[in-house]
């Protein structure tokens, strides 16, 4: 079964001083970019945004179901885009077993990375997240077990732990190695995410 994607959309955007998601970047906002490469994998995709922020603009053609889910509060992190993308897919009409996570201001995801990571945490039922080696074991993009991380994210967030990083040690977390995922992505895009205007120029 083809899994559901979260694209978490409702940060602050302050490094970068206005909204990234809306800058255009090869004849495309930011966002758009992000979420072509969750269609090309998933659906439905659950669009996280802020509780105030306005709905993006989405294409016609994208290939995929989006839901929108809004953060119970502005600019509280990741984790908490987390809780509310797991929200919306358990209000889906058919359980969603894994979920490909992955942040709006990422727009060179390579989605054969990212089926790498679904598969990789489908081969094991009890494992709640699968990310990607780097220096650091990057928490984005991930693939999630929604009945796990769900409710470790919601208990992490009670303890006042905002970091999406901790979710890794929080539950079972699979690393898939840097020689498996840089064979479909030698340049390492997958990781490129936009924090300052200079980031739209990366090549």
């Amino acid at each position: 079964m083809m899994p559901a994607a979260i694209v978490l959309a409702g940060g602050a955007s302050s490094r970068f001083g206005g909204n990234k998601l809306s800058a255009e970047l090869a004849g495309r906002p930011v966002l758009q970019h992000a979420l072509r490469a969750a269609a090309a994998v998933a659906s439905p995709i659950v669009l996280v945004i802020g509780p105030d922020d306005p709905v993006p603009w989405l294409p016609a053609d994208l290939g995929a179901d989006v839901v929108l889910a809004r953060d119970d509060v502005a600019h509280r992190g990741p984790l908490a885009g987390l809780e509310a993308g797991v929200g919306a897919l358990a209000a889906l009409p058919r359980p969603v077993d894994i979920a490909i996570l992955v942040a709006g201001d990422m727009p060179t995801l390579v989605p054969a990375v990212l089926e790498l990571l679904a598969g990789t945490l489908a081969r094991d039922p009890s494992l709640g997240v699968a990310c990607l080696e780097t220096d650091q074991a990057s928490p984005l993009p991930a693939a999630v077990r929604p009945s796990v991380a769900g409710p470790a994210a919601s208990a992490l967030l009670a303890s006042d732990r905002r970091s999406l990083r901790g979710l890794l040690t929080a539950v079972r977390t699979v690393v898939v190695p840097a020689g498996d995922w840089r064979a479909l992505d030698p340049l390492g895009a997958t990781l490129r995410d936009v924090d300052t205007p200079d980031d739209l120029a990366w090549r």
